[in-house]
């Protein structure tokens, strides 16, 4: 198995373990409070961004809990680069994550 396949493996297993504490400790009315930032990109439909580059904006609530978690601290972090999203995720605490991620895959999906 080549080298990338293996982390591939190894992120998606502690990504899915991640999604069952998330959506455990996630408050989905909490996160819909949260969310204001979110919506000005993710709550249209088919949108697209120009900036930095043009591309389609993701859907958020076909994404598991442990997902988004992971792609915002990684904003948080810089391990991804996307000048907005890190700006919004750098004011988000953990706490703020795991509501967030509930909210758009608990009390979305589920509405």
């Amino acid at each position: 198995m080549k080298l990338s396949r293996l982390i591939s493996a190894c992120t998606l297993g502690a990504v899915a373990a991640l999604s069952a504490q998330v959506w455990a400790e996630g408050d989905p009315a909490a996160g819909k409070l949260k969310t204001q930032m979110c919506e000005g990109c993710h709550g249209i439909p088919d949108y697209r961004t120009a900036y930095p580059d043009v591309y389609s904006v993701p859907k958020l609530g076909s994404q598991s809990p442990g997902y988004i978690v992971k792609a915002l601290q990684d904003y948080k972090s810089g391990a991804r680069k996307h000048p907005s999203m890190r700006g919004i995720a750098a004011n988000l605490s953990d706490k703020d994550m795991a509501d967030v991620a509930a909210y758009y895959t608990g009390g979305v999906a589920a509405k």
